[in-house]
């Protein structure tokens, strides 16, 4: 049997018989005495709003609020429209598979973990290092974004000097602890909901010609059009979709620091696809009715300085307080995206560094329960941001975006495999998915649809690069990491000789922190369906509470 390294996990049962251990314990009611750097755990102290406030607030950066200008250059207001559809369904099953295995068991290995025990110990290392990539990707993204629109205000500043300011910043919140880390974050992306509601609201105004020179209403879709480039836009603006989605896939990575992994995270699989897809796919339908996508202010190739579509929209409607306004909590948006960057990177890199698949040193956690190690170094790699400061800030943009997108259709992919075999293991080793607290909607269908669509994305985002003239250069950033992930997973398999994990012999009891009768899931299904006619009886004021904060 393929077992789990008992480094990365707090507590664990084995066995359908196992003792169950109470969840909600942190690490040092575990074990008050392991302080050992290289195998302390981490502290369980993450409560249920932090989760849920973790999941949507932390991935809505400045990717959101200037990578949508970028979005809507290239695929134009109904382009862009479908794309995020699109991908925001795709969002919904992977999120279903994820949620399915991570309630069961809840480790901060998540699905890079998963991979080893229900796969091939090898996956387990390409998708790590991948997932890691990611998200130091997504991290100098977000400083690139901050140099960009904060030259708004003043280029008095030069551009590195705002990457290396908000370097330092954010790698001091996150030093914090986890606990502080889910305040901290919780109240940052309050912020920027309510901005975006605030937004939308303010949107329509300007639409309807309530506020601003003139009426607008849907004249940008038809002049300059609906689509900036036809299919091709909508295929160049899939990546961006999903590098603004990525993130969505935390729930699994918090869960390990959770302390009621059993409730958290299915309330939050549950919420956040809605919050994301209406502040995402809202976003994008109000930035295409206000801004025409040949607009010259937004970021595109070429561009030195860019603004976000949100402060160029208030700024044409002649709210400039306004725009400084949104400039203001993109820089919210910064520090508190950074913190979920550093967050996911860390946590990986640790496990990867205690089960022998990066170096020790990054296994190393002070006595709050931070990776430091693996922190410094991922925020040390994220100066790549810096190569903004001798390219256009748009193709340095344009680049990142793309990098960070194709990795997360790769993850994406591979959390779809994992939640097959898991489901294999369960059926070869006689378990009941009924059992299960939290059971996937649709499986197998939505599984292998996520799966099959990922997979086709993956392939699909990039084929513009072959139009004539052929481009060498997007096609190598748009496909680049396609054979770096089979040589780390081919590489690995062959120097260690992993082997794949029969489904009789997978490791499906390792983690759980409690465990779920036939009785128990019957009773948790009916308090969901009680939870379902209590939501359809709130007033509209309590609707929005609940969707906005959980």
């Amino acid at each position: 049997m393929v077992v789990a390294q008992e480094s990365d996990i707090d507590m664990t049962t084995k066995g359908p018989e196992a003792t169950v251990l109470t969840a909600g314990l942190d690490a040092k009611d575990i074990d008050p005495i392991n302080h050992e750097p290289y195998s302390a755990p981490l502290h369980r102290k993450l409560k249920s709003r932090h989760i849920q406030m973790i999941a949507i607030g932390g991935i809505i950066g400045p990717g959101l609020f200037v990578g949508s200008g970028n979005a809507l250059h290239l695929a134009g207001p109904a382009g862009i429209l479908i794309s995020f559809s699109l991908v925001g369904i795709i969002v919904f099953f992977v999120m279903q598979s994820l949620g399915e295995v991570a309630t069961l068991i809840p480790v901060s290995g998540s699905f890079t973990e998963y991979a080893s025990r229900f796969v091939d110990d090898s996956l387990s290392f390409a998708l790590g290092w991948a997932y890691w990539y990611l998200w130091v990707t997504v991290l100098a993204n977000e400083y690139n974004a901050i140099s960009v629109v904060i030259r708004y205000w003043t280029p008095v500043v030069p551009q590195w000097g705002w990457i290396l300011i908000f370097w330092f910043v954010i790698i001091g919140f996150s030093m914090a602890g986890i606990l502080a880390y889910g305040e901290i974050e919780f109240w940052l992306s309050l912020i920027k909901v309510i901005a975006i509601i605030i937004f939308f609201i303010v949107a329509i105004f300007i639409s309807a010609g309530i506020i601003g020179p003139q009426k607008i209403g849907f004249k940008y879709w038809h002049d300059p059009g609906a689509f900036a480039d036809s299919i091709n836009g909508v295929a160049n603006t899939f990546v961006i979709a999903g590098t603004l989605y990525a993130g969505t896939e935390m729930v699994g990575i918090t869960a390990g620091e959770a302390g009621d992994p059993l409730r958290a995270v299915p309330r939050a699989i549950r919420q956040v696809f809605w919050r994301i897809l209406i502040f995402y796919v809202g976003m994008m339908f109000f930035i295409g009715i206000l801004l025409p996508w040949n607009d010259p202010d937004l970021i595109s190739k070429g561009s030195k300085t860019a603004a976000s579509p949100l402060t160029i929209a208030l700024s044409h409607a002649g709210i400039a307080a306004g725009a400084s306004l949104i400039n203001a909590v993109i820089v919210i948006a910064v520090i508190s995206a950074g913190n979920s960057s550093l967050y996911v990177a860390s946590r990986t890199m640790l496990y990867m560094a205690r089960n022998g698949k990066a170096p020790k040193i990054l296994s190393k956690v002070n006595k709050a329960g931070v990776p430091w190690v693996a922190l410094i170094l991922s925020n040390v790699v994220a100066y790549i941001a810096f190569l903004s400061v001798s390219d256009s800030a748009g193709t340095v943009y344009e680049a990142l975006i793309t990098l960070s997108g194709v990795a997360t259709f790769i993850v994406w992919g591979t959390i779809a495999v994992v939640h097959i075999r898991f489901r294999q293991g369960l059926k070869a080793q006689g378990q009941s998915p009924d059992d299960l607290p939290f059971k996937a909607l649709w499986y197998p269908y939505g599984t292998y649809f996520a799966l099959a669509t990922n997979v086709f994305l993956v392939f699909f985002q990039g084929y513009t690069a072959f139009l004539n003239p052929f481009s060498s250069t997007d096609f190598v950033i748009n496909y680049i990491l396609l054979p770096v992930f089979l040589i780390l997973l081919l590489g690995y398999k062959l120097w260690k000789r992993t082997k794949w994990v029969k489904s009789s012999e997978m490791d499906i009891w390792t983690g759980r922190r409690e465990t779920m009768s036939r009785d128990d899931a019957v009773e948790e299904q009916i308090q969901s369906r009680d939870s379902s006619a209590s939501w359809r009886k709130r007033s509209f004021a309590k609707k929005v509470k609940g969707v906005v904060v959980g």
